[in-house]
């Protein structure tokens, strides 16, 4: 049926309807566009990134690896092929989500005894230098899910590393940082970031051509060419001279793990995590244990009662993490038992809202992350980590590649560390092969088996505490995304006092905090973030990046 407007009263009828209907839309404005397409990550580039491989017919796997590639590149503090990681993929075909463990490893020729006595001395820092597993682990999502061809997704990360990027806060606040300058005892890290001898500034534009081409070479030649190639053998090299125990036997031997995910059901979720020799998971799995949505609702959220009740959760689930978790192939990891109903009862009836029970502390610091999370047009989503370890690393290059080598085996625990717990040995301890546990917590949630929730962050030990804090934003006060990320934050020390709170907290709150017991100090929260997207009803998603480390959340 065709209609037609001869009439000068019917044109005038249907400017009048015209005119009602766009009265009713907020503002005077037309509605907006459903988004159903999203990404967030700690940088504009790394999120552009994402964008534009979706844009042009990529999938959320796609996104991401390409997404991945150019965070290495421009922010290479905190992530690179250098590095390992964890990533979660749900896609939408699937009633879970495929897990892949693409941390790095400890060398075959580890001196375990020499971990005994950290920290390690500066001209043998390579000593923590772990087998890298970033670009294996990108390879093998590339090649289960990926829809791009290989070399579409690592060129947009060379185009950025030849033609240059430009330097964003989170990065020029640590090369502005004291522990950065010893970026300047490597030539190839001075040369980059340090020109005139000054750490580069917000805005300056970095052109880095060893790392462009190391990437064109891996966009032709794929993961090989660092695994069995010379850009592997210039990262022992770099290592060797510092130390490290990092050889080519290594590299060629590693590969990325599939791992069964960490499930809770909670309040009509279901959520998934990481599982060991990731601790984060767990940590927020033990916290849904223990409390309704309505317990925590009367509480109030960021009130005294909700923040210490959470902290003394948490620190609880911190000493798990020192006397049971370790890496699975080397440990043996009854998550199932940590997480039994009964236990987390009892635990409940020994927490009070009164009183703090402090954990005995232990060294556990981690910095240098980047997360990232995808959700695509056809329902598939992705919640991945990378990391380096520290900020960049082991502040070494490889001298041709211009790859930054992670310190990721500080992250075994010493015997000294475990003796307060009652242990003579630490399930995390050093041993070679084994995958040192991390705190990384990429997290899926779903409902009716629809994704609702897809987050994780950066930020070491206190990567579990952020995921947790803004997944119950969500899910029990239902803050809208970037409001959930914006909340004030607490985090559980492992040293010194027992909570930090966000500079500006108020006064009244410190001293109901302290009334509990708790000994509170304040502390910038510029190095961890939270990255997430979150899914409507109607199926329109919010993509939100952290402000504190300036990241970058797009829809589309």
């Amino acid at each position: 049926m065709m209609l037609s407007f001869n009439t000068r009263a019917a044109r005038g009828g249907f400017l009048l309807a015209v005119a009602w209907l766009w009265a009713l839309l907020p503002e005077g404005r037309a509605a907006a566009p459903t988004a159903r397409e999203g990404a967030a990550t700690e940088s504009r580039a790394a999120t552009r990134a994402a964008l534009d491989v979706l844009r042009t017919g990529g999938n959320a796997v796609d996104a991401a690896v390409a997404a991945a590639f150019v965070a290495g590149v421009v922010s290479p503090s905190s992530s690179g092929l250098g590095g390992g990681g964890f990533a979660l993929v749900r896609r939408a075909a699937d009633t879970q989500p495929f897990v892949l463990d693409f941390r790095e490893s400890a060398p075959a020729a580890l001196d375990a005894a020499a971990f005994e006595a950290r920290p390690f001395a500066d001209n043998e820092r390579a000593r923590a230098t772990g087998v890298p597993g970033e670009l294996s682990g990108l390879a093998e999502l590339h090649q289960r899910f990926g829809k791009r061809k290989w070399a579409e997704l690592v060129r947009p990360a060379a185009q950025w590393a030849e033609s240059g990027f430009l330097v964003e806060g989170h990065l020029a606040s640590v090369l502005a940082s004291p522990p950065s300058q010893l970026l300047r005892s490597d030539s190839g890290l001075a040369d980059l970031y340090f020109k005139a001898g000054k750490p580069a500034v917000v805005g300056a534009r970095l052109r880095n051509p060893k790392l462009a081409k190391s990437l064109r070479r891996i966009a032709n030649e794929g993961a090989r060419s660092l695994y069995e190639g010379p850009l592997g053998g210039g990262l022992v090299a770099a290592a060797r001279a510092k130390g490290g125990a990092l050889d080519l036997a290594d590299l060629k031997a590693y590969r990325p793990k599939e791992r069964v995910p960490l499930r809770v059901s909670w309040e009509g979720y279901e959520v998934y995590s990481m599982p060991p020799p990731s601790a984060g998971g767990l940590l927020l799995a033990q916290v849904l244990g223990l409390f309704s949505s309505a317990e925590l609702k009367k509480l109030g959220l960021g009130s005294g009662a909700y923040q210490h009740i959470l902290a003394e959760a948490m620190r609880g689930s911190l000493s798990d993490r020192m006397r049971y978790v370790g890496d699975p192939e080397f440990a043996t990891v009854n998550v199932e038992a940590l997480l039994q109903p009964a236990r987390l009862s009892a635990r409940k009836r020994a927490m009070a809202y009164d009183r703090t029970h402090t954990p005995p502390r232990f060294g556990l610091e981690q910095g240098g992350t980047h997360h990232l999370v995808v959700a695509d047009r056809e329902g598939n989503v992705v919640s991945l980590s990378t990391t380096i370890n520290s900020a960049f690393g082991a502040k070494l290059s490889g001298a041709e590649s211009g790859i930054v080598l992670n310190d990721q085996l500080t992250d075994f625990t010493a015997k000294k560390d475990v003796l307060p717990f009652g242990l003579d040995e630490s399930p995390n301890r050093a041993r070679p092969g084994a995958r040192p546990v991390s705190s990384m917590t990429p997290t899926i949630v779903t409902r009716a088996g629809r994704p609702v929730l897809v987050l994780g962050g950066s930020g070491g030990t206190t990567i579990p505490l952020n995921v947790t804090q803004v997944l119950l934003a969500r899910l029990v006060f239902d803050l809208g995304a970037q409001e959930a990320l914006k909340a004030p934050r607490f985090f559980v020390p492992t040293s010194g006092a027992t909570l930090r709170v966000d500079s500006g907290t108020a006064q009244a709150l410190l001293d109901d905090l302290r009334w509990r017991g708790e000994i509170v100090e304040h502390k910038r929260s510029d190095a961890t973030a939270v990255q997430l997207i979150a899914f409507g009803a109607d199926g329109q998603i919010e993509s939100a990046a952290d402000p504190r480390k300036l990241g970058s959340g797009e829809t589309r």
